[in-house]
């Protein structure tokens, strides 16, 4: 990030842009030339998706599982969507049989599920959601923010048609230019709008053709030079170490994780194994055990920051999170020791 800066229509940062795109194909598994990085954070990528493919009055259903479903609906009001929500339980994910039944009851234009929601510590299963929105005629949102990179996602393989990650997760990279994709059929329906797209800045037609997506490259806003340089970089590594390794670099240190955290006495809030997402644990804050105080020993002590839970799970859970360059084995024992020591420093026995 401390490069020079370029001019953000000057062809050297074009053709970082272009990187930008290839690598997103690469780690979202699509042919789609509809790749770029939004200019914000992943509530910016958030708001594109929605803005660009919901148009007034159009119906989305909502898939529930902690804050950033409840962020979506909310979101898609605002933009004049008509919005039915699809509850889950906490701790728990949406089944596939409640997926399909409310699509074909409701008949939605859009569906949003959130992949890893980072609330609640839970991963949504896709599998058979992209044939079911095809079937129906409806568009399937997917947010991956705490996802892409750690977890198999396959956007043409699984039939997804927008989604929208984060750069500072996975990918370590400091936020402020946000993964974003699109399908085939979702830029059709972009491209067929009736009404302007809302937001101007988030403007997919107008982004675009910033991005090279239409043949041509015209000026819509100066894109964020130093970051689009810091996530070009991450982006590289993660392919360096390739997608494979990665997924199971992630998934063995959640594994490393809970093996420390269960000797601890510790247990998962999530209680199905298939919906604990690994990038984002949740763990149950025992009876009697001060959540606040464990998070002041762990900061004070190490220097590490265990986040308490967030919206709906605010003050029943601990959350980890094991992403990017914090799937290590030293980090992830280093977590383990803090709560150990933190628990037995407030009399804790498993």
């Amino acid at each position: 990030m401390s490069l020079p800066q370029l001019g953000h229509m000057h062809p050297p940062f074009l053709k970082i842009m272009d990187d930008i795109s290839e690598y997103l194909r690469y780690i979202m598994q699509t042919d789609s030339k509809y790749t770029l990085a939004v200019s914000g954070s992943g509530h910016a990528a958030m708001e594109a998706s929605v803005a660009n493919i919901l148009e007034p009055g159009e119906k989305i259903l909502v898939g529930v599982t902690g804050i950033w479903g409840q962020r979506v609906a909310d979101l898609s009001a605002r933009f004049g969507g008509d919005v039915v929500e699809l509850n889950a339980g906490l701790g728990e994910t949406l089944s596939f049989e409640s997926i399909k039944n409310a699509v074909e009851t409701h008949k939605p234009k859009v569906l949003f599920l959130c992949h890893g929601e980072s609330s609640t510590g839970t991963k949504q299963s896709l599998e058979g959601v992209g044939a079911l929105c095809k079937a129906n005629g409806c568009l399937l949102i997917v947010d991956t923010v705490c996802t892409l990179g750690g977890v198999p996602i396959f956007a043409d393989e699984m039939g997804i048609d927008v989604i929208y990650s984060g750069a500072q997760k996975v990918f370590g990279c400091p936020p402020g230019a946000s993964p974003f994709f699109m399908s085939d059929a979702a830029m059709e329906k972009l491209q067929s709008r009736k009404t302007t797209v809302a937001t101007y800045n988030m403007d997919m037609k107008l982004i675009g053709d910033y991005w090279g997506w239409y043949g041509g490259r015209s000026y819509h806003h100066t894109g964020p030079i130093s970051n689009f340089y810091a996530l070009r970089e991450a982006l590289a590594i993660t392919a360096e170490e390739g997608l494979e390794n990665s997924w199971a670099r992630h998934q063995a240190m959640y594994e490393l994780l809970w093996e420390g955290l269960t000797d601890a006495g510790l247990e998962p809030f999530v209680k199905k194994e298939e919906d604990r997402l690994p990038c984002v644990n949740t763990i149950t804050v025992p009876e009697g055990i001060d959540a606040a105080a464990l998070c002041g020993f762990a900061m004070n002590k190490y220097n590490l920051e265990i986040a308490g839970g967030l919206g709906p799970s605010a003050g029943k859970v601990w959350r980890i999170g094991i992403m990017g360059y914090n799937a290590k084995p030293m980090n992830v024992n280093l977590v383990v020791t803090a709560f150990k020591e933190g628990l037995a420093a407030q009399g804790f026995k498993k």
